[in-house]
């Protein structure tokens, strides 16, 4: 197995899955987006709301941080609360000295982007579909003082051993792992969150897609104290809003965490369904190492495909976007077995009309 390194050519960092909906995509069902459907909780949106009662109040995230350090067994001087997970690519980028970084790819781009709007010269590691989209520690360049990698990656929905990863890690360099879809992983097996024991490990978790808060902005960063502390100083006074951190809070309890392991089961039963009903089509080839919210595949046509899906109802999010991947490629969140059977069908309708 190999990877190819390769020079930075274009690709529209700055396009995500909520381009469909915002573009015309209202009253159609959202295949384009991993936020998990049916969220927030009723129980979440009541904790939520009872917090506006305090916005008179500068935000204390003490309490947050203090949770979601214990959810991990972690000091707090290991976690810093973020505005999302995205807001930590950017303090990076910024607040840390990188010669070499490298992002693996295919993954989500924000890292990539934030690392160039900070300056940086980035090098990509690209894997390799014929190799179902593994990572080959070897692949990495020795030099590389910063890595970047998501576990599971989007959009490939692979989940990269753990052991794998840690073979990354070497003195002088800041790994990072995007875990922002590890908690719809059941057990959040070959998750590195809580370790110590790996040198200039940065592991960067998101409480917007299991629990539907991407219009709050909740993530958070555990790493090594000296650079908990650097990102903080970074950061704008009072970054995280008070309903923010109520949330965040809430959705590392023990009540919240054994929701999340019961919706992680049904999502891979879920998303189980959703590769047998595609395996159905000859014309779709999906990456079936999938264990993530969402599956990529592969299809010739896929730009009409998708743009015929659009007309029936289910909108698709397109794949040549991500570094690595072309114009036949799309993802697919997963979605309850009614919703798939309905997209399956359409999908049927989709590929018939753009081979004809």
């Amino acid at each position: 197995m190999a990877a190819m390194r390769t020079h930075i050519t274009e690709h529209d960092l700055r396009h995500h899955g909520d381009a469909e909906v915002r573009d015309g995509g209202d009253g159609l069902t959202d295949l384009a987006v991993n936020v998990r459907a049916g969220t927030p909780p009723d129980w979440l949106r009541e904790r939520i709301a009872a917090s506006l009662a305090g916005l008179a109040a500068y935000p204390d995230g003490r309490a947050a941080r203090a949770a979601v350090a214990g959810r991990h067994g972690l000091p707090v001087e290991r976690v810093l609360l973020t505005a999302g997970a995205a807001e930590a690519f950017v303090l990076l980028a910024r607040a840390l000295s990188f010669r070499h970084p490298v992002v693996v790819h295919p993954q989500f781009t924000e890292p990539e982007a934030a690392l160039r709007d900070a300056g940086h010269e980035v090098h990509r590691v690209l894997l390799r579909p014929e190799d179902g989209f593994r990572l080959d520690p070897a692949a990495v360049p020795s030099e590389a003082d910063l890595v970047v990698v998501g576990n599971p990656t989007n959009p490939t929905s692979v989940l990269h051993p753990r052991g794998v990863l840690a073979a990354l890690a070497r003195p002088g360099r800041t790994l990072v792992v995007d875990e922002a879809f590890m908690d719809a992983v059941p057990g959040e097996r070959e998750g590195l969150a809580g370790r110590t024991d790996v040198p200039g490990l940065v592991v960067l978790r998101s409480l917007t897609k299991t629990w539907g808060l991407a219009g709050l902005r909740i993530g958070y960063v555990l790493a090594e104290p000296p650079v908990v502390a650097a990102l903080s100083r970074a950061q704008p006074l009072w970054p995280v809003s008070t309903p923010a951190l109520v949330a965040a809070e809430a959705c590392v309890s023990p009540r919240a965490l054994a929701e999340a392991e019961e919706a992680a089961h049904r999502l891979a039963a879920d998303r189980a369904h959703l590769v047998a009903g595609l395996g159905e089509f000859e014309e779709v080839r999906v990456v079936e190492a999938a264990e993530g919210p969402f599956v990529l595949v592969r299809m010739a046509g896929a730009a009409a495909v998708r743009a015929h899906l659009r007309g029936l109802g289910f909108l698709a999010r397109r794949g040549d976007t991500f570094p690595g991947l072309g114009p036949e490629w799309l993802r697919l969140a997963v979605r309850d077995r009614s919703t798939t059977n309905r997209f399956l069908q359409a999908l049927d309708q989709a590929l018939t009309l753009t081979s004809g």
